[in-house]
């Protein structure tokens, strides 16, 4: 695999965990009460403690994204430019 097969391959997979990032915030704020009822049948916990959840898993996903997309193909960016 080329720099440049590696620079888009990490630019596909940003685009792509940015895109379901986006989808679940749409989710979770469209259909809250909708996504609270569905998982209230397995778990039991406040709506507080729901949107706690959503949030934190949302941050740790987007730092994973970035950790692992972002930063490694500003590197490569950096290190070989077109």
């Amino acid at each position: 695999m080329t720099i440049d097969e590696l620079k888009t391959l990490l630019l596909c997979s940003l685009g792509i965990n940015y895109a379901i990032l986006l989808l679940w915030f749409a989710v979770f704020v469209g259909a809250h009460d909708w996504l609270y009822r569905l998982h209230g049948r397995w778990f039991k916990f406040s709506v507080e403690t729901f949107d706690a959840l959503h949030y934190a898993g949302m941050a740790v996903y987007k730092i994973v994204v970035i950790l692992l997309n972002l930063v490694p193909l500003l590197a490569l960016w950096a290190l070989y430019p077109a």
